[in-house]
């Protein structure tokens, strides 16, 4: 043993402290070595761009994958944060051309009278002008070989006889007759006017 006995050591063998510069940059590389290392033993511990891994990662997780059509407003949480996209805005039917002022005394200018003591704007307006094109061309009298009769093409034509005796012959009658079938049915014009789009009827 060498208890009691002074050794010598040389300056070289001695452990010398690293100096404080150098420290930084060390741990910043250890620090930046150890997250690749994570990333590429665990690719989906962080953020992924790629949208195909996206949803096993989720799934595995408990966590569900929305997929929206973008016109409609959704709200995702994920662990503790959450983000809320706003809904793109949808238009009430299919694309209708703008009606024309109506002539006064019309019964395009009665239609547009009745719908606007109702609250309904142009739009609406505008459906009921196209819808009722295609029916009967706004003519009271206009009759189909199935029996459909009048303005709005009630079927039978005496269906309209609970809006007025006067059903064959006043176009208001028939007017008032044709939009409560309509709210009844399809709740608006535009309303009507897809579906009369989409099959060929309302």
């Amino acid at each position: 043993m060498l208890e009691g006995r002074y050794v010598a050591v040389s300056r070289s063998a001695r452990r010398r402290p690293l100096p404080s510069r150098w420290k930084v940059p060390i741990y910043a590389f250890v620090l930046a070595f150890a997250i690749v290392v994570v990333m590429v033993i665990d690719p989906y511990s962080g953020a992924f761009a790629d949208a195909n891994t996206a949803p096993s990662h989720w799934e595995e997780t408990g966590q569900t994958v929305l997929v929206t059509d973008g016109n409609s407003a959704v709200t995702v949480t994920r662990d503790a944060f959450g983000a809320h996209s706003a809904p793109k805005p949808v238009a009430a039917g299919p694309s209708v051309a703008r009606a024309a002022i109506p002539t006064p005394g019309s019964a395009q200018a009665i239609a547009l009278g009745i719908l606007t003591s109702e609250g309904m704007g142009e739009d609406q307006y505008s459906c009921l002008v196209s819808l009722w094109n295609r029916e009967s061309h706004w003519n009271v009298t206009a009759e189909n070989p199935d029996g459909a009769y009048g303005i709005p093409q009630a079927l039978p034509g005496s269906k309209m006889g609970s809006a007025g005796p006067d059903w064959q012959t006043n176009a208001t009658t028939q007017i008032n007759w044709g939009l409560g079938y309509i709210a009844s049915r399809y709740g608006t014009p535009c309303g009507a006017w897809a579906h009369s789009q989409a099959t060929g009827w309302y």
